[in-house]
């Protein structure tokens, strides 16, 4: 679906949550192979029995790269992913866990660089089956403004 959203529509505060969606074993194996991260956290069954965990870990990219895609229901054509901060992996996820991805408009400020956009940072939190969140992050977004400097809206008239 596309929607176009440019940085003055952004309201601070305004949150969603996606669906949800299992992770696998065969997501760990996927992933390892992709990655090359083959460490026992992920996929030694019996070496994390000795562990706390008690069993395999994902791979922290693994549920940030699943955590985002989640968000991936929307293209708005002005606006561009700068990318990420603060990212942290708060608990772990076991295989059988079902993540959910819920975002929040927490900022928004000035592009220093591109005075006819600004960012837009989205606070992202993947979360668990039973409400927890096992991964947060900071998206920043590059969006258009409607009203571009100068007095030019986006259609081409003065404001």
């Amino acid at each position: 679906m596309e929607q176009t959203v440019y940085f003055e529509d952004y309201q601070i505060g305004s949150s969603r949550t996606t669906s949800g969606r299992t992770i696998t074993e065969t997501d760990f194996v996927v992933h390892a192979g992709h990655t090359g991260d083959f460490f026992p956290h992920h996929m030694d069954a019996e070496f994390m029995k000795t562990t706390p965990f008690g069993q395999r870990i994902a791979h922290g990219t693994l549920v940030f790269s699943v955590g985002v895609g989640l968000t991936a229901s929307i293209i708005n054509p002005v606006a561009f992913s700068y990318g990420y901060d603060r990212l942290r992996f708060i608990k772990p996820v076991f295989i059988g866990d079902t993540i959910k991805t819920r975002t929040t408009i927490s900022a928004k400020e000035d592009d220093p660089k591109r005075p006819d956009c600004g960012r837009v940072i989205e606070r992202c939190e993947v979360i668990n089956q039973h409400g927890d969140v096992v991964l947060a992050a900071d998206h920043i977004y590059i969006v258009e403004r409607r009203d571009k400097p100068g007095g030019a809206s986006t259609d081409g008239a003065k404001t």
